[in-house]
């Protein structure tokens, strides 16, 4: 036990440098507790998943409700932190006591052994995530609802979707997540070669539909045609099934789909090959080059009809590149190069959406042994996404940091460190002094309190 009180460095310029732990409350994040507070209090997203989770609990004995504990989980791992064991000091964190909504934020008046705490420690938090187990009767207490979660990323999902939009384009994509335990519905991968889950996700733009744990024996594209409604899809090779197809075809949807290659596909473009490696032999051409061409295919066994292929015939340095996707879009709206490179590769964002997914908000330390409670990690990861979407839409618009990806709007906007003064009549964030995004800062701020609550 260190009781040093003063600690004394060496001297500056004939001036003592000394530190002292008597500085008040501090916090890290006392920006980002700020914003995302007022987030939610503004779209009422965390209020809504609450009401999927029901409280069995005895209401005398509850400190922490249901919704106090939702703000708290996925206002951390909005600022950072991936862990339950992170909240064993969060709980003393008066700006995490504000984001969580706790009315007691220094937690001052709580008994003796939690006195200072105002938040939940791991362990509360670990009995919220098993409950997803239902029937095991250690977790029993509080039962989520995993159709309303579901239903209820979608609806939010959706609602954030800018409302003058023209045409809604749905990404669908599965990515491996590495298992390092043994937990249920483990499965070998020999693609990725490891053993994982493969979560599929589903997302507009940068704002999540779809958040679905599938272990590593299932189809890529599971689930993809119950998550479809009235919109136009885009995926890749592991979505050109039969199923997705002629359901968008049944329902008026359009789709353009990677299809992965083979010798009856690679054969449509042995003339254009054949022709672009003349003109490389003849000096009329530069590598790089490509040719697009069109023509209608049908798999021997899988596919009910023949449908419309679009193949890019592309030389490069390292040799023939052919690639493939198949389509419904009309030719009159889109020429076989401008659906290929303007429409069909654009998915490639989605590839970051994930990204953020899994290494900025932590989609992927699914490591309980259950699958029901990994899948209960996956959706408080998404709707963290889904309410730093919702910021950029609403209030990050017209600043410098609108298209900022989720790691640097969290070192930008959220790490702001503040000291937290609390009176009785008001709690006051000191902001520092010396940050540089101080403007950014009011222009969100102006742009939340417009957004009607």
């Amino acid at each position: 036990m260190c009781n040093q009180e003063v600690f004394e460095f060496q001297d500056h310029n004939g001036r003592k440098v000394v530190a002292s732990f008597d500085g008040g409350y501090l916090s890290s994040e006392g920006s980002g507790a700020l914003l995302f507070r007022e987030l939610e209090l503004r779209t009422g997203t965390i209020h809504r998943l609450a009401g999927c989770l029901r409280d069995g609990r005895n209401p005398e004995l509850i400190e922490h409700s249901v919704e106090a504990l939702l703000r708290q989980r996925i206002g951390a791992l909005s600022m950072g932190y991936e862990d339950l064991n992170d909240h064993d000091s969060l709980r003393y964190d008066p700006a995490h006591g504000l984001m969580a909504g706790k009315a007691d934020i220094e937690g001052k008046h709580r008994s003796e052994k939690n006195r200072g705490k105002a938040l939940a420690g791991h362990s509360t938090l670990k009995r919220l995530e098993q409950s997803a187990l239902g029937g095991d009767g250690r977790y029993k207490k509080i039962i989520p609802d995993t159709e309303k979660i579901e239903q209820l990323l979608i609806e939010e999902g959706v609602k954030a979707i800018p409302r003058k939009s023209g045409r809604i384009i749905l990404d669908f994509d599965a990515t491996d997540d590495p298992l390092h335990g043994a937990q249920e519905g483990r499965f070998f991968h020999g693609y990725y070669g490891h053993y994982c889950y493969l979560p599929l996700y589903c997302f507009c733009g940068n704002i999540p539909l779809l958040a679905l744990l599938q272990d590593a024996k299932t189809d890529a594209s599971a689930g993809t045609v119950a998550a479809l409604e009235k919109i136009v899809l885009r995926g890749d090779s592991g979505f050109a099934r039969d199923a997705i197809m002629d359901w968008c075809e049944r329902n008026g949807l359009f789709y353009c789909l990677g299809l992965k290659r083979n010798t009856r596909l690679q054969a449509e473009l042995a003339p254009s090959f054949e022709v672009l490696q003349s003109d490389l032999d003849a000096g009329l051409l530069q590598l790089p080059v490509r040719r697009f061409v069109e023509f209608e295919y049908r798999t021997l066994n899988s596919w009910s009809r023949r449908r419309p292929v679009v193949g890019k015939a592309e030389v490069l340095a390292k040799g023939e590149n052919p690639r493939f996707v198949v389509t419904n879009f009309e030719a009159e709206h889109f020429d076989a190069r401008a659906l290929y490179e303007d429409f069909y590769c654009a998915r490639g964002d989605m590839e970051n959406r994930i990204k953020e997914q899994q290494q900025d908000l932590f989609a992927d330390r699914t490591s309980t042994h259950a699958m029901a409670s990994n899948q209960l990690r996956l959706w408080f990861s998404a709707f963290a996404h889904l309410m730093l979407s919702q910021l950029q839409a609403i209030a990050l618009v017209g600043t410098r940091l609108e298209k900022a990806t989720i790691g640097t709007l969290r070192l930008r906007l959220f790490k702001i460190a503040a000291r937290v003064k609390v009176s009785v009549r008001r709690i006051r964030f000191e902001l520092a002094v010396g940050c540089p995004d101080q403007d950014v800062f009011a222009q969100v701020f102006k742009n939340l309190q417009a957004w009607p609550s």
